[in-house]
Formats: C-alpha cells, sequence, structure tokens
C-alpha cells in the first residue's frame, strides 16, 4: 500500500519512543510504500485534498533515522492509507486539518477517522461515560469551578485541549490559586477548563492501556517523578511494566464498541486507580515501552487492522 504520514517535523523524533516512527517502521516492513508531509503543508486544490512532502524510508540508527526524497507535491487521494499522528494543540489549525481530510472520502482511509478526532477529542469522549469517571466538570465560570472544589476538596484542574501534562495543576482544598489559576487561563485563551476530583492513587501510577480498533492489547504504567502528580512521561514520569486488572478490562469492554464504530483504530486510555481519566484519539503514545515489556509486536495488530478494512 501508499501510506502517507501526517505529521510533526520527523528529524527530532526519539526513535526510542515516538510511536509514528515505530508504525512507520513497521509498515516499511510489511513492504508498504512510505511518504511523509507535515501539517502545514496539507491543502486544499481546487477540489483536490493534496500535500508537499517526501518519500520516506526509516531505519533504527539514532541520528540517521529517516532518509527522505526530494520534494514532492501529491494528491493524497492516490493513497490507500494517511495517518493523522501530529501532536495536539487541539486548536484550529488542527480542527481544519481534519476538515481536509475528511474530504477524502471512501477511497483512502485516514487512521484515526478525523470526523470522529474532531468530535471526541482526549477530554470529551470520556463523558460519554460517566459511569466510568472520576467526578468532572468543565466549565469557563469561576463560580462554577469553586463549587466543584466546595464539593470534592483536592481536585486536578488544567486546559480542556492541552497535552503532554502541560498546564495541569492540583489545587488542595484551602488552596487559594484558583482565582489566579482561572485569571491566567482566561488571560489567553476563550476556551473553558476541566476540572476533575483528585485521585490519589496516581502516586502509584497513570495506567496507559492501548486499545486496537476497540481491543485491549497491553499497557504500561507510568509513575510520577517524585515531587509530581503528572505522569506523562514527556515530563518526567517513569514507564513500568503493568498487567490489566479486571477492571482495566471492563473500562475497555465498555467503550471498545465506541471506537471501533466510531474508527478509531489506534487509542491509548488513560485509567488511574479504578478511573477513566482519558480517552487519547489524536496522537496516542506509549507503542515502543509496551512492546518491550510485554515482548509483542502491537504494531503488526495495528497494521493487520488496516490492512483488514482496506481488504474490506
Amino acid at each position: 500500500m501508499k501510506i502517507a504520514f501526517q505529521m510533526d517535523p520527523i528529524g527530532p523524533v526519539n526513535i526510542d519512543a515516538d510511536s509514528t516512527f515505530r508504525i512507520a517502521e513497521e509498515a516499511q516492513a510489511r513492504g508498504h510504500e512510505l511518504f511523509y508531509y507535515t501539517p502545514d503543508h496539507l491543502a486544499y486544490e481546487e477540489g483536490r485534498i493534496t500535500a508537499r512532502g517526501q518519500s520516506l524510508k526509516v531505519q533504527r540508527e539514532r541520528g540517521n533515522h529517516a532518509t527522505l526524497g526530494e520534494m514532492t507535491h501529491v494528491d493524497l487521494a492516490d493513497f490507500d492509507v494517511v495517518w493523522l499522528r501530529q501532536d495536539p494543540p487541539f486548536d484550529m489549525h488542527y480542527i481544519t486539518t481534519t476538515h481536509l481530510l475528511e474530504r477524502l472520502g471512501p477511497g483512502t482511509l485516514v487512521v484515526n477517522d478525523p470526523f470522529w478526532v474532531r468530535n471526541s477529542p482526549e477530554k470529551l469522549l470520556v463523558l460519554n461515560f460517566p459511569d466510568l469517571t472520576p467526578p468532572t466538570t468543565i466549565a469557563r465560570d469561576l463560580e462554577t469551578l469553586k463549587a466543584f472544589r466546595e464539593r470534592h476538596g483536592d481536585v486536578i484542574l488544567k486546559p480542556l485541549y492541552g497535552n503532554g501534562g502541560a498546564g495541569i495543576f492540583k489545587l488542595g482544598a484551602d488552596d487559594r490559586n484558583l482565582t489566579s489559576l482561572h485569571e491566567m487561563f482566561t488571560g489567553f485563551s476563550r476556551e473553558p477548563l476541566i476540572v476533575q476530583k483528585f485521585l490519589p492513587d496516581v502516586t502509584k501510577g497513570d495506567k496507559r492501556i492501548i486499545l486496537v480498533d476497540g481491543e485491549a492489547v497491553g499497557a504500561i504504567n507510568r509513575v510520577p517523578a517524585k515531587g509530581e502528580v503528572r505522569s506523562n512521561m514527556h515530563v518526567g514520569g517513569r514507564p513500568e511494566k503493568v498487567s490489566l486488572t479486571e477492571r482495566d478490562h471492563e473500562i475497555c469492554a465498555a467503550i471498545g464498541p465506541t471506537l471501533r464504530e466510531k474508527g478509531q483504530i489506534f487509542v491509548g486510555i488513560d485509567v488511574i486507580g479504578n478511573w477513566l481519566t482519558e480517552i487519547n484519539v489524536t496522537s496516542p503514545t506509549g507503542i515502543q515501552e509496551l512492546e518491550r515489556f510485554d515482548g509483542i509486536n502491537i504494531t503488526q495488530r495495528i497494521w493487520e487492522a488496516i490492512e483488514a478494512k482496506r481488504r474490506s
């Protein structure tokens, strides 16, 4: 197949951790032809969805992990699969790319389905499953946020469309910074904030469970660094081997059919203790850590699911 990757610049990626690199590596091993472009080179041109990018070959060699061809102009309708893999922020630029990729239609499979990526971002899709999630409020109104903390004590406050652990604050029941943080966030953004009841189990780790076409295939535990409540590996979280619990399987069984129905082939969910906190569909990570811990080829499962959808 002809595979295009819409992603952030490939030069700086960490080949030992980056999930997109691992997906491309497995595609190449399966004989597929790779093409790479960045989101700013995606365009709508008189009825066609096009991109300017380069042919791509990858190799697991630090400092020499990507061999790129000449810059060329392509019609993405000529590709079998396009991967939507740039990282958030989930801003209007990101949203616009989903509108453009959605126009490719049935001839080209976009992974994950851009319509549902746009309508199911990480911290909003979980609202479909209130019985699985901790108490949560999304609001821009300060009094609403204050009332939530009055009801629940210690809380986590974070931007609704953030990623990688950026802008996450734990506020104790007596913390006096809520108003100041609200002023700061609303001063540079018109977006609401999300506030959740603090889960003390986060000190034991924030479990990332990977699902392929709605089926759980494994998990890693991300343990916060000393003095941190954030477990994201971008901010120093430590990955550990972990197995799926009965509660994890219950959560995955509840959300799996929705993910499959909405064309979300590669998804990473976050579970703290017994609670689902996020469903990551934009640019989930964790493949390489999971493959090293469990000794299994998760990426093969992803490509088998894609190849099956192409055949059907």
